[in-house]
């Protein structure tokens, strides 16, 4: 806009004699009435450039900016070349991520609940709660008889803030790990459900003191993730916003539609009273990519202000979301929670007892009937499984194949996990390595399964490579749609640089965001590790 203005007034500086001298040679006007054509159109120009970006300042300054909306004079580009949003988003702006790419695997789970599955032994593990001391006190011990919602551990740093039982049954074991640390408390579960008793809680008139105090006695405040760094808020923190992704966009991730069936009223009430626990607002990230629209219990949720979504993974993941809705700044504390953390918190007060029901999605190629499961939370991952693998050489992840982790028979469901996914192992050499032309997932246009996006393939845990140097090359940048230089953060991380990890916007990362930024690297970074290591050292010095 500076150099237009500087043309504009370099040619209506021109002296009027050196006009009428190149029109004189000519015996016309013509030169001279171009000119001024040329200075008029240029300086209407500048009026409207002007025009348009004040009306966007002052849009951003009223709040009126919302994501999706454009407040220019002219259309975007991408607002032209657009498909046409689903008649489901009801006119309401669709945020469209170009940045991204999904991986079509085997063994998606069948939307049908396989009723004979059955775990009987159950965990909530210590280590799935970043942050939390590595020996908190446990409160209950070997055969003693608990029911779901009794408290078994806590935080010695936070010991009003307790974590409870999924289940009632029996204390199996107190598992210890390095260092002593609890690794797990396992409970065998009653063939039928025995819940804690728990006061009811009027949550119109209840002051949010009051609310806060009763999540956090009956297990309802475990259930919340702040950001940054993923942590469990203490009981003094006041969330900026609280968002909800009501979609999962990872590789054979279960479908939230079908998870909520039925449960939708106390999905409700689970926003209901999240609600009261922000001065700010509840953003519900909802899904456009298919013609069919979100469940009614999704769709017409109300009390929040909901986004449609559409684009490639990892859009579905609500860092992502609250990049595009209205990104986290360093002194910013957002709260995150699952869709299935929201149906138990909401059980709490419309059933008055803590249900950690879960409906799981068992995936993978490795299975032989990939389908849903209803269990409760940590559930043994072996016992799910039972008689379903098509054999025993295979790699079991709770999560999905890009940020779950490794597990065994004998370990449990993590935490906040409702996905677990079976590959095969794949320790195989590979002559030649990647030169070999094969198909195997990549985003990679030098191979030839870059051609067939749609074709799904049986993935293994072949990394195709080894770590090498951590160059540049913009491969991160091209599959995650956040305006971050991923590269550029990671690097800050390795040499510890404080000042440049919170300048570059490590205060938005989750692990599961750079989940595919690991995938594509050809460097074969441990991108996701590195992340949690910055995350800890900002989280330290805050």
């Amino acid at each position: 806009m500076k150099n237009r203005a500087f043309y504009l007034l370099l040619l209506l500086s021109l002296p009027l004699d050196a006009l009428l001298a190149q029109s004189e040679g000519g015996g016309s006007n013509y030169f001279i009435y171009g000119l001024v054509a040329v200075a008029i159109i240029l300086f209407l120009g500048l009026v409207v450039q002007v025009s348009d970006n004040l009306l966007a300042i002052e849009a951003k300054r009223v709040g009126a900016d919302k994501p999706g909306t454009n407040f220019s004079i002219f259309p975007r580009l991408n607002e032209l070349l657009a498909p046409k949003a689903p008649a489901y988003t009801e006119g309401l702006p669709v945020i469209r991520t170009q940045r991204g790419f999904d991986i079509k695997l085997e063994g998606e789970a069948s939307k049908t609940i396989d009723s004979s599955v059955q775990a009987n032994t159950f965990a909530v593990q210590p280590a799935n709660f970043h942050g939390m001391s590595p020996i908190p006190k446990v409160e209950v011990e070997p055969g003693q008889n608990v029911k779901a919602g009794d408290v078994l551990f806590y935080d010695k740093r936070y010991p009003e803030i307790k974590y409870v039982a999924p289940v009632s049954g029996e204390v199996m074991a107190v598992n210890r790990g390095e260092k002593r640390a609890i690794k797990d408390v396992v409970i065998l579960a009653d063939k039928n459900i025995q819940y804690r008793e728990i006061p009811a809680f009027n949550l119109e008139n209840g002051s949010r003191e009051e609310l806060v105090k009763f999540l956090a006695e009956y297990g309802g405040w475990s259930l919340i993730v702040q950001r940054p760094f993923d942590v469990v808020p203490e009981l003094s923190d006041v969330p900026r916003d609280i968002f909800i992704s009501t979609f999962d966009s990872a590789p054979l991730a279960p479908d939230l539609d079908f998870v909520v069936e039925g449960r939708g009223d106390n999905f409700q009430k689970g926003l209901d009273v999240l609600k009261k626990l922000t001065p700010g607002k509840i953003y519900l990230g909802l899904d456009a990519r298919d013609e069919k629209a979100p469940i009614a219990a999704f769709a017409q949720a109300q009390g929040v202000e909901k986004y449609w979504f559409n684009g490639k993974h990892p859009v579905g993941n609500v860092g992502i979301q609250i990049h595009h809705i209205n990104p986290i700044r360093p002194q910013d504390k957002v709260w995150v929670l699952n869709v299935q953390d929201v149906i138990t918190l909401g059980a709490l007060f419309a059933e008055r007892r803590f249900n950690a029901e879960r409906v799981v999605a068992l995936t993978g190629a490795e299975l032989k009937q990939p389908a849903y499961v209803r269990t409760y939370l940590g559930a043994n991952i072996g016992e799910l499984i039972k008689n379903n693998l098509k054999n025993d050489h295979v790699r079991l992840i709770s999560g999905d194949v890009l940020s779950g982790k490794t597990k065994s028979e004998a370990d449990f469901l993590n935490f906040h996990d409702d996905q677990i996914t079976v590959i095969e192992e794949g320790d195989d050499f590979v002559l030649f390595g990647w030169l070999m032309p094969r198909f195997v997932p990549s985003a990679s246009p030098a191979l030839p399964s870059y051609l067939f996006p749609n074709i799904q393939f049986k993935a293994n845990t072949n990394t195709n490579g080894e770590e090498r140097a951590f160059v540049v090359t913009g491969q991160y940048e091209a599959v995650l749609p956040m305006d971050i230089y991923p590269q550029h953060l990671f690097k800050a991380i390795l040499a510890n640089d404080f000042e440049k990890m919170e300048g570059l916007g490590i205060h938005e990362l989750s692990e599961e965001d750079v989940a595919l930024c690991e995938f594509v690297c050809t460097s074969k970074q441990p991108l996701q590790e590195i992340l949690r290591e910055g995350l800890d050292t900002v989280h330290e010095q805050s």
